[in-house]
C-alpha cells in the first residue's frame, strides 16, 4: 500500500520560489521587472490617503480631497514661447514709444538684446460681451472669449526653453520630478481602466525634453503619460508598442489570467506595491490593444463635427483630446509642433509676423472647436482647458522683426472646469514686459489647477529618498479670484 506524506511546511510564495530556485537567478529577473518606473518598494503618501474603489489597480478612481470643479484636464501646450503682446495682451503704448527703450523694458533677456520697443504687426480688436482684446491671428478663439479667463501676470524663473518648459510641466527646473499629469493621475486615478490615465500628444515632433514633460519620475510607473504622435494614426502605428506579433490575443488573455491568479495568491500573503504596479501595467497593455483603436478612430464622428474642427494636425489632436476625456482619460497634454519643430513658437526670434501668423492659423480653429464641442456635449463645465507656453516674448525687438524671450511677464488662459469666463486676472506694465499686478508664478498656476481638480496642493505629496515631494515644491497659492 502506498503511503502519502503531507508537507507540514506552508506553500512557497512566488518571491520565495524565485529566491530558492536556480541559485536565486529568478529573483534577479524579478528585480529587473520591478525597476521599470523606478517605483520604490513601499511608497507612502504623506497627508493623502488614496481611496481605491473596487480594484487594486494603481489607476483605480480615488477620492479627491474635496468636491472638484473639474474632473478632467486638457493642456493645450504651446512650446517655444508665444508673444503675449502679439496674441492676447494688448499694449497700444508700444506703438507710441516705438524704437525707444524706457526703464520698464530695459531688462536683461536671454540674448540681452538692447533694441527699442517694437509695435505688434497685428491688429487687436475687442470681442464678446466682456470686450476682451484679441489679436487678429486668433479670430476663432476670439469668438470664445466670454468662456475664457486670461491670466496676464504670469512669470517664471528662467528665460531658457528646456528649464522653463520643465518648470511649466513639472514644477521644477530639473527633469527628475513627476509631471503635472502624473501627479493628477496619482491623486485621482482614472475613470477608464482600459485607457491610460494620462495621454501626451503632438504632431510630428515631441516638445523639447520629450518624456520628461509627461514622465512620472519617482512616482510608480503606472502614472507615466502615454505619448502618441498624431501625425500617423494608423492602428499599426498607434499599437506598435502594445501589439504582440508572436502570441495570439487568446494566449495573451490566458497568460494575463494566470498572472492575475498567481498575483491574488501572492497578495493574500504579502503586499508589494511595486510588483502590483508592474502587473497592472502589463494588464493595461493587453486591454489597450482593444480600447485604443476605438478611441483614436474618428471615422464615426459626424461630418459637421469634423468640419467644425477643420483639417489641421493640431485640430485632429483637439478632436482626439475630446474623445479621450469623454472616455474617462484624466489628463491630456496636446503640444503644438509644426514642420517637425519641437519649440514651434520660438520662430519669433527672427520674424514675429510670419512665424506667429502661421502657428496661430495651425491651432486657432481646433482650439475654438474644442471649446464649442465640449459645451455642446455637456462636458465643458467639468473639463479644464489650459493654454500657454513656457514664457512669453519681449516687447522690444530682436534684429528687425523678431522678439527675444521674456519670463518676467506673459499670458496663459484657462477655460471651463469651474473657471470664471470673460475675465482677465493680473496685468503687465504698460508695455507688456513685466507682471506688475496680481503676479502669478507657475507654482500658483499649478496650485490652482490642482484645487480645481479637487486636490490640495500641500497635501498631495509623495515620500521619496527621505523627503516628501509635491508638484508645487514648497510654494504655490491658489488663485481663488478666478474660480467660479
Amino acid at each position: 500500500m502506498s503511503t502519502f506524506h503531507i508537507n507540514p511546511l506552508p506553500p512557497f510564495s512566488r518571491r520565495e520560489s524565485l529566491r530558492r530556485m536556480g541559485a536565486g537567478f529568478g529573483s534577479m529577473g524579478l528585480a529587473a521587472a520591478m525597476m521599470d518606473g523606478n517605483a520604490p518598494a513601499a511608497p507612502r503618501a504623506v497627508g493623502f490617503s488614496p481611496v481605491t474603489v473596487g480594484s487594486i489597480s494603481p489607476l483605480a478612481v480615488k477620492a479627491p480631497h474635496f468636491a472638484p470643479k473639474a474632473k478632467r484636464i486638457i493642456q493645450l501646450f504651446m512650446p517655444g514661447g508665444p508673444s503675449q503682446v502679439d496674441t492676447f495682451d494688448y499694449k497700444p503704448e508700444i506703438a507710441r514709444y516705438a524704437g525707444q527703450r524706457p526703464a520698464e523694458v530695459d531688462r536683461k533677456s536671454l540674448r540681452n538684446t538692447r533694441n527699442g520697443l517694437f509695435p505688434s504687426p497685428f491688429r487687436f480688436r475687442q470681442h464678446g460681451e466682456c470686450g476682451r482684446w484679441v489679436s487678429d491671428i486668433f479670430p476663432k478663439v476670439a469668438e470664445c472669449v466670454d468662456d475664457i479667463c486670461f491670466i496676464h501676470s504670469m512669470h517664471t524663473d528662467i528665460p531658457e526653453h528646456a528649464g522653463a518648459m520643465l518648470m511649466m510641466n513639472l514644477g521644477h527646473l530639473q527633469p527628475n520630478r513627476p509631471s503635472m499629469g502624473s501627479w493628477l493621475v496619482y491623486g485621482l486615478g482614472t475613470d477608464n481602466q482600459n485607457l491610460p490615465g494620462f495621454v501626451a500628444m503632438s504632431p510630428r515632433a515631441q516638445p523639447r525634453g520629450g518624456q520628461a514633460n509627461w514622465g512620472s519620475s519617482f512616482l510608480p510607473g503606472a502614472y507615466t503619460g502615454c505619448y502618441v504622435n498624431i501625425h500617423d494614426m494608423r492602428p499599426e502605428s498607434v499599437l506598435q508598442d502594445l501589439r504582440n506579433n508572436f502570441v495570439t490575443p487568446i494566449d495573451q488573455r490566458r497568460q494575463a489570467a494566470l498572472l492575475a491568479r498567481l498575483n491574488r495568491l501572492h497578495a493574500d500573503q504579502q503586499q508589494d506595491a511595486a510588483l502590483e504596479s508592474r502587473i497592472s501595467a502589463m494588464e493595461m497593455a493587453f486591454r489597450m490593444q482593444f480600447s485604443v483603436p476605438e478611441a483614436f478612430d474618428v471615422s464615426g464622428e459626424t461630418e459637421s463635427t469634423r468640419k467644425l474642427y477643420g483639417d489641421s494636425e493640431y485640430a485632429k489632436g483637439c478632436l482626439l483630446a475630446r474623445r479621450l476625456v469623454e472616455r474617462g482619460v484624466r489628463a491630456v497634454q496636446l503640444s503644438l509642433s509644426i514642420d517637425g519643430y519641437d519649440i514651434a513658437w520660438d520662430t519669433g526670434h527672427d520674424n514675429i509676423e510670419g512665424g506667429h501668423a502661421v502657428l496661430a492659423r495651425a491651432c486657432d480653429q481646433g482650439i475654438a472647436a474644442l471649446i464649442q464641442d465640449l459645451k455642446q456635449r455637456g462636458l465643458f463645465e467639468e473639463t479644464l482647458l489650459v493654454w500657454g507656453g513656457e514664457f512669453g516674448r519681449a516687447p522690444t525687438s530682436e534684429g528687425q522683426k523678431g522678439r527675444d524671450h521674456d519670463h518676467y511677464g506673459y499670458t496663459v488662459w484657462l477655460a471651463g472646469g469651474g473657471v470664471r469666463g470673460g475675465m482677465a486676472w493680473g496685468a503687465t506694465d504698460q508695455f507688456g514686459c513685466s507682471a506688475v499686478e496680481n503676479r502669478v508664478h507657475v507654482h500658483d498656476l499649478h496650485a490652482t489647477i490642482l484645487h480645481l481638480m479637487g486636490l490640495d496642493h500641500e497635501r498631495l505629496t509623495y515620500r521619496y529618498s527621505g523627503r516628501d515631494y509635491r508638484l508645487t515644491d514648497v510654494h504655490g497659492r491658489v488663485i481663488g479670484e478666478i474660480i467660479a
